[in-house]
């Protein structure tokens, strides 16, 4: 297998994991640190959420995306950055009052203002969640329309950033390859397959198979799946010739109850890599896989 492998370490996310695991980062020098750890490592690319720092939350502030990404392209560190657009979307729905509004954690809000960081930082990639899902139990709703996702990737395209279509569902594939036969995202079109997440797409390795079979001709795809199914995840899709995710965002662990940090993640994930006879793209080489335009 002689073919370059482009890994992405998803540094923090925006889930309730701080509590979980001291290695999570939480300020914009934590997480751009750990990017920079993430890229000498072995990552080509960083996706990088922000939190507040009070709280430990996600959030949507630029201030706090300016001071990680300045400090990560002031590092001299060689990294391709990749910021999330998918903040913005979530919707709490009262079980026993549907029609009474949007819930308490309610943040909702337009494509275009998904994309304010993204309108100032220009990072090389951004994120674009391609459908609506009921995420995880209880009542939340990530609320992505049609409507939406047009808004979004036409300001993406317009303001010459990569996008990453992340796909949580088989409609959410439909969708992309929709938006990509409408002219709305630039070639090579870039798929993110995300398994695993309650409820989308199951880990399962036959779905993802059919799947990748959905992927247009002259896509870049690459998967990733959550928790213990992180590394296996590594493997399937470097069997079927995508790229892979690993990173806190996904997964805590190495082993039960082994917290570790997201540069420790990446270093097994190179192992896999590389043991399958793959090597690891560097922040180059990835430019080019992608086209990515230069900065």
């Amino acid at each position: 297998m002689n073919r370059k492998v482009i890994i992405t370490c998803a540094l923090t996310g925006a889930g309730d994991t701080t509590a979980k695991s001291e290695h999570v980062p939480v300020t914009p020098a934590q997480i751009a640190e750990a990017g920079i750890e993430a890229a000498r490592a072995g990552a080509a690319i960083v996706h990088v959420h922000v939190r507040d720092p009070r709280t430990g939350q996600g959030s949507r502030d630029v201030a706090l995306y300016r001071e990680t990404v300045e400090r990560l392209r002031g590092s001299g560190v060689d990294v391709v950055i990749n910021t999330t657009a998918g903040m913005g979307g979530d919707l709490y729905v009262d079980p026993d009052d549907p029609g009474g509004g949007p819930g308490e954690g309610t943040d909702l809000v337009s494509g275009l203002e998904r994309l304010a960081h993204v309108e100032e930082l220009r990072p090389d990639i951004c994120t674009l969640d391609c459908g609506s899902l009921n995420f995880g139990e209880g009542s939340l709703l990530y609320v992505s329309t049609p409507d939406i996702l047009r808004q979004g990737a036409r300001r993406i395209q317009e303001l010459g950033v990569r996008v990453e279509m992340e796909i949580f569902d088989t409609g959410h594939l439909w969708f992309a390859n929709t938006l990509v036969a409408e002219g709305l995202v630039d070639a090579p079109a870039m798929y993110q397959l995300c398994m695993g997440i309650p409820y989308g797409a199951p880990a399962d390795p036959g779905l993802l198979m059919r799947m990748v079979e959905q992927v247009p001709d002259g896509a870049v795809w690459a998967s990733f799946a959550l928790g213990r199914m992180q590394m296996p995840w590594v493997a399937q899709s470097v069997l079927l010739g995508g790229h892979v995710r690993v990173g806190l965002e996904d997964n805590l662990y190495l082993g039960k109850g082994n917290t570790v940090t997201n540069a420790r993640l990446v270093e097994n994930a190179r192992t896999i890599v590389e043991a399958m006879g793959a090597s690891v793209a560097t922040p180059d080489e990835a430019r080019e896989i992608l086209a990515l335009r230069p900065r």
